[in-house]
C-alpha cells in the first residue's frame, strides 16, 4: 500500500512538472509570436490582393527580406496589378518568370529610403526624389477642387498606407527606370527615330540637349520625317544646318513635361499652348478617355502649320532620361504649311 501511495505521488509530481514545462514552452512560443511584426511594409503589400504583382517583384529581387529585416523607414511606390498588366506583366506569375535583372531594377526604382508623405510635399512642379534605382519626379497639383499627386507622370491612386517601418503609395503605372543620364543618348537608343536623331546631330542641337536641362523632346518617327521629305540619314547629313535647326527647335521644350502634366494643367477648354525652344507655340488638345467619361487618356499636338493633329506613338511616351523626357510622335510639327 505504501508503495502504491509513493508511486502515485511520483506520478503526480511528474505530471505537475510536465504541465509546468509545457506551460513555460507555450508561454515562450506565445511571446515569440507576439514579438513577430506582421505589419512590415513588405507584408502590408503582400496582404493586399491588388498589389500581388509588386509583391512578387519584391520576392524575385530579394528586396522583401531587406524591407522585412530593416528598421526603415521606407516608402514603396507600388503599381497596382492593373498597372503591371498594362505594362505587360499579367499577374505575379508573369513577374516571377520575368528577367530577374529587369524586375530587380523595377523593384528598386519604386523603393525609397525614408518616409515620404507625398500629400505634404510643396505645391511644386516635378520635385526630385531619389529612390534606390534613380531619380523620380513628384508633383503636387491642385485641379479644381481636387488635390492630385503624380510621380513621373503617373497618378498616386492611394496614399500613405501605413506600415510599421514605412508607407505604401499606390500608383497607376509601372515606372520605367531610366537607362541614360543624357536625353541625347536616350534618343539615340530608339530605332524608330534615327532620322530625327541625325537632324539633331547635323543641326548642332545634340550638344544643346547634353546640357543640364531639363528638356522635353517630341521626336517625329522615321515615317513622319520621310513625309517631311527627309528620306535618309545621308540626305539629312547634307542638309543645311540652319534649316534643320528651325525644324528641330520646334520639337524641343525647355522644361521636363510628362503627358499627365498637360492633362492636369489644361483648363476647361481642354486646350492649351506650349512654347517651344524657338519661341513659337504648339497647341495641346486633351484626348477624351472612352473608358472613363470626363477623363482624358492623352494629348494631341498641332503646330501652327499643321493641318491635322499629331499623335503620340503608343507606348513611346514619358521616356525618362537624367536631364529630360522623350515622347515619340507620328507626325512632324510644322511652323508653315
Amino acid at each position: 500500500m505504501a508503495q502504491r501511495i509513493n508511486l502515485y505521488k511520483k506520478n503526480t509530481l511528474f505530471f505537475l512538472l510536465l504541465i509546468a514545462v509545457l506551460g513555460t514552452a507555450c508561454s515562450k512560443e506565445e511571446n515569440q509570436l507576439s514579438d513577430y511584426d506582421n505589419n512590415k511594409i513588405n507584408l502590408v503589400i503582400a496582404d493586399n490582393f491588388n498589389l500581388s504583382a509588386f509583391s512578387a517583384a519584391l520576392r524575385l529581387s530579394g528586396l522583401d527580406k531587406n524591407l522585412q529585416d530593416g528598421a526603415g523607414p521606407y516608402t514603396a511606390l507600388v503599381p497596382s496589378d492593373a498597372a503591371f498588366s498594362a505594362g505587360g506583366y499579367s499577374g505575379p506569375v508573369a513577374v516571377l518568370t520575368g528577367s530577374p535583372s529587369t524586375i530587380s531594377r523595377i523593384a528598386n526604382y519604386h523603393t525609397l529610403d525614408g518616409k515620404y508623405e507625398l500629400n505634404k510635399l510643396p505645391f511644386l512642379f516635378n520635385q526630385e526624389l531619389k529612390s534606390r534605382g534613380g531619380r523620380l519626379y513628384a508633383t503636387h497639383w491642385i485641379k479644381g477642387t481636387d488635390t492630385i499627386l503624380t510621380i513621373n507622370g503617373s497618378r498616386v491612386i492611394s496614399q500613405n498606407i501605413p506600415a510599421s517601418n514605412g508607407l505604401v503609395q499606390v500608383i497607376n503605372r509601372v515606372l520605367t527606370p531610366y537607362l541614360h543620364d543624357l536625353l541625347g543618348d536616350a534618343i539615340a537608343a530608339e530605332s524608330s527615330i534615327t532620322l530625327f536623331t541625325q537632324a539633331l546631330k547635323t543641326s548642332g542641337l545634340l550638344e544643346t540637349i547634353k546640357e543640364q536641362g531639363p528638356y522635353t523632346i517630341f521626336a517625329p518617327n522615321n515615317a513622319a520625317m520621310q513625309t517631311m521629305g527627309y528620306t535618309s540619314i545621308e540626305q539629312i547629313s547634307n542638309t543645311n544646318a540652319e534649316v534643320l535647326k528651325r525644324l528641330v527647335n520646334y520639337h524641343i521644350v525647355k522644361d521636363r513635361r510628362f503627358i499627365y502634366d498637360y492633362i492636369l494643367s489644361t483648363g476647361s477648354t481642354n486646350t492649351s499652348r506650349q512654347a517651344m525652344l524657338d519661341g513659337n507655340s504648339v497647341t495641346i488638345t486633351l484626348k477624351s478617355d472612352a473608358n472613363a467619361p470626363g477623363s482624358f487618356s492623352g494629348i494631341t499636338l498641332k503646330g501652327v502649320g499643321n493641318v491635322t493633329p499629331v499623335n503620340l506613338v503608343g507606348g513611346k511616351q514619358d521616356i525618362l532620361a537624367g536631364n529630360g523626357v522623350l515622347h515619340i510622335i507620328d507626325g512632324a510639327l510644322r511652323i508653315t504649311q
